[in-house]
């Protein structure tokens, strides 16, 4: 079946996590999506992991998540020769991505003013920390520290917690999703007018998006949002929203009518508590009275029981459980594919379906310039010119010995 992107060429020239998902959305829905890297070293997240461990001997699971549905290509950037090539593969693309600091891929002669006096109709997409202008615009971005920036962090946890990260990059992966909101936008703008244009996306303004109900309600109310000091669920909820132990494990509860929880929990002493404001005011106090009942039974057994009266309840999954759950075995969440180096892999999937032009993983994450050589063979060089690029390293090629 045809794919949506199908015929769509996207030069990816960014590291690490927001500008390669980014990408990987994009080659998962069937753009060719060259992956632009430095010879012989690649992307600097190929040397970085988790636990200091490695899959296959030295391939980075950091990497390898957010680098699938890629072609690699492997250059040094700034030679002319290497130039010569960056310029041809602009010359067929689509759209560019890339998340250096502002201003580096101007400074190297790859800026969107660059590139568009190749390609017109281009699309360049420029995801970084802060924005392209303004006073942080010489600091390093990244996750951690767009999450402090904007409020993100002091969200999470209890009162006197302290600040409390967020457990995974969540800000790189909204931009990531913003980006491609927008290069989506661009293209269909470019399918009706032929005029291609310059993208800005940034992790802050990405991180303070994502909190648009919180900072809509401090703003227009002028009440701030105090965390709770017990595990209600979010600092502006009334209780129940939370977190609650069992004889086994957690349970959330969600949104859900007060008569109903009193049900479930069989304790008509807690009807007292009936009250909108009640429920925010003491929803300390609540909580910890909640959690002393869910405290007697299993998970499963609350589960039953407040499933059967329609509460908004779920298990707390540790992320070892997540992928023997029944609803992710029934979606399909978690599939296997073969890596060139480290053989099957399990990897998430695609998180949605499309009737006509469904998406596909295809490639697992390529090895440093895995595919220059067929690159430039599609751009036109010769065989004794490929050579002659990878023995004066122009190119580097990565292969299974």
């Amino acid at each position: 079946m045809k794919k949506a992107l199908e015929g769509i060429k996207v030069l990816d020239f960014s590291q690490l996590l927001q500008g390669p998902y980014a990408t990987q959305m994009l080659g998962d829905v069937g753009a060719d999506v060259i992956k632009v890297e430095r010879i012989k070293t690649g992307d600097i997240y190929r040397d970085m992991t988790f636990f200091n461990k490695w899959i296959a001997g030295d391939e980075s699971p950091c990497f390898m998540a957010w680098n699938r549905n890629k072609r690699s290509i492997a250059v040094d950037m700034k030679s002319e020769q290497g130039k010569d090539i960056i310029f041809k593969l602009v010359a067929q693309a689509d759209v560019i991505v890339e998340n250096f600091r502002p201003g580096v891929m101007n400074r190297l002669g790859y800026g969107y003013d660059d590139m568009k006096k190749i390609n017109p109709s281009i699309i360049y997409c420029s995801a970084s920390g802060w924005g392209d202008t303004g006073p942080y615009l010489k600091r390093p971005g990244q996750d951690l520290l767009a999450q402090s920036i904007s409020g993100a962090i002091m969200t999470s946890g209890k009162e006197n917690d302290g600040p409390v990260a967020l457990g995974t990059a969540l800000c790189d992966q909204v931009n990531a999703l913003n980006s491609v909101y927008a290069i989506l936008s661009a293209l269909f703008y470019r399918e009706r007018t032929g005029i291609g244009q310059e993208i800005r996306t940034n992790l802050l303004s990405s991180a303070i998006a994502f909190q648009m109900q919180d900072y809509f309600t401090i703003q227009n109310l002028g009440v701030p949002f105090e965390r709770p000091k017990s595990k209600i669920g979010h600092p502006g909820n009334p209780a129940p929203f939370g977190m609650y132990e069992t004889k086994d494990g957690f349970i959330s509860i969600a949104m859900c009518p007060w008569p109903k929880l009193v049900e479930a929990l069989d304790d008509k002493f807690l009807m007292r508590y009936d009250d909108a404001q009640i429920l925010y005011d003491k929803r300390d106090e609540i909580h910890g009275i909640v959690e002393k009942i869910t405290k007697t039974k299993t998970t499963q057994e609350w589960l039953d029981i407040m499933l059967s009266l329609d509460i908004w309840v779920a298990k707390i999954n540790k992320q070892s459980e997540v992928e023997f759950d029944p609803q992710v075995i029934h979606n399909n969440t978690f599939v296997e594919i073969k890596h060139p180096k480290a053989g099957k892999v399990k990897v998430t999937n695609i998180p949605f379906t499309m009737s006509e032009t469904p998406g596909e993983i295809s490639r697992a994450s390529p090895l440093i310039g895995e595919h220059s050589e067929e690159i430039l063979s599609e751009l036109g060089y010769t065989e004794e010119e490929i050579t002659n690029f990878i023995n004066f390293d122009v190119i580097s090629v990565e292969k299974i010995k």
